[in-house]
């Protein structure tokens, strides 16, 4: 967590004046309770990758079928993101919160005490339907708790939990796995869920939903300046990263890393976190900026392992590069979308949502296309070419979408 405390403070200290020693302590505690539940939603996505081989023997199917829970899960956001997030438009938001939050608690306490497959995949549909109403729900969240200058850096600490469940999340869960059982994985989520709704009932404040009249057609927030381009750089952004991500230990046994897998990922985590920090403290002027610059950083990356893969060294350089372009993506494009959509705000990011996971499913299909017809070398030089239209996009939307003069200014 240190590596988000300097946005967190510069983002608590540059309250209004008015605001005293509690109100700083109570919008901190909010934030870090909304960064604790998307580091839940996160990990609890991403746990059965470290786990595959025991929750196989303990659900007694292959390892690609127990595959298939991260998959389910994605699937279940997927789907219903979008048509719940309208269903739940008029509830309070503390309410839909603690809703969303519960439901992980359900679905990690079933998965860990199935040992019947198909109840494990409604158990993570389950999951993956709670993830797709808490990502609708927190970035909006975070920008209402501070001043409007001040909402990118409060987006950037909620989604700190991003690379910090990457990074630690996933190989703490691992281990636990490994000494206890991957039962007891799951059930540390569900305890940490349990006291995150402690937390949520008691820092964090409610905000009224919408009207029954105030509700904004998704059709119409399509036709938001600004909202489709950022629409079209996530689904593409997020399909090129995870084109490259779903198969880098592939990639790295490849080219004779595969015993590094763990080394090359903890520094692609550790520069997200620094990626993060960075977003964190600028992306109140330089949204645009910042979203162009991890682009190119995560092509600069691409170029490096598919042009000099044989250099060790220059690996591990090409997954700093990637990570600190990637670690402040989801902060970027959460502003981005809340900016873009204004009174639809809700709508674009629970469409943003969607496409996201959408994405991330795309991504692990076409890797694997990709693996198939023309082997691991594919995958970085794929990565640059989807983010030249990226790049495009971002640069025209310099209007509405991506503008120039940054988040949260006036």
């Amino acid at each position: 967590m240190r590596s988000t405390q300097l946005p967190t403070d510069t983002a608590i200290s540059s309250a209004p004046a008015s605001d005293g020693p509690s109100t700083t302590r109570a919008r901190l505690g909010a934030l870090f309770a909304l960064a604790i539940a998307v580091f839940i939603t996160s990990l609890t996505e991403t746990l059965p990758a470290g786990l595959l081989p025991a929750m196989s023997a303990g659900l007694h199917t292959s390892e690609s079928a127990t595959g298939q829970t991260v998959t389910i899960y994605a699937l279940g956001t997927v789907l219903t993101a979008i048509p719940l997030s309208a269903a739940t438009s008029g509830w309070r938001r503390k309410r839909l919160l603690l809703t969303a939050m519960a439901g992980f608690a359900v679905a990690n306490t079933v998965t860990a005490l199935s040992a019947n497959y198909p109840l494990t995949l409604v158990a993570r549909f389950l999951a993956g339907v709670a993830a797709g109403l808490a990502w609708a729900l927190l970035a909006g969240y975070a920008r209402r708790l501070v001043a409007p200058h001040q909402e990118g850096r409060a987006i950037a600490i909620a989604m700190a939990g991003i690379p910090i469940a990457l990074s630690l999340g996933v190989p703490a869960g691992t281990f636990l796995g490994q000494v206890v059982s991957w039962q007891a994985a799951f059930l540390a989520m569900t305890a940490l869920t349990l006291v995150l709704l402690v937390w949520i009932t008691v820092t964090v404040p409610d905000h009224p939903g919408q009207r029954a009249g105030g509700k904004i057609p998704m059709r119409r927030t399509l036709r938001v300046p600004g909202v489709a381009p950022v629409l079209f750089v996530t689904l593409v952004f997020v399909l090129a990263h995870t084109i490259l991500y779903a198969y880098i230990a592939t990639f790295l046994h490849h080219i004779g890393l595969g015993g590094r897998t763990d080394a090359a990922l903890l520094v692609f985590g550790i520069a997200s976190l620094a990626g993060i920090w960075i977003v964190g403290t600028f992306i109140h002027r330089h949204l645009r900026t910042l979203t162009l610059a991890s682009a190119v950083l995560v092509g600069v990356a691409a170029a490096v392992l598919g042009a000099f893969s044989g250099i060790h060294a220059l690996v591990y350089v090409a997954a700093a590069l990637w990570g600190l372009g990637w670690g402040g993506v989801p902060t970027l494009l959460q502003t981005a979308a809340g900016q873009a959509g204004g009174g639809a705000a809700d709508a674009a990011q629970a469409m943003l949502v969607t496409l996201w996971n959408a994405a991330m499913a795309a991504g692990g299909i076409i890797g694997g296309l990709l693996l198939q017809a023309a082997g691991a070398d594919a995958f970085p030089w794929t990565v640059l070419v989807l983010l030249v239209p990226v790049l495009i996009v971002v640069l025209a939307a310099r209007a509405h979408g991506f503008p120039a003069r940054g988040a949260g200014s006036s």
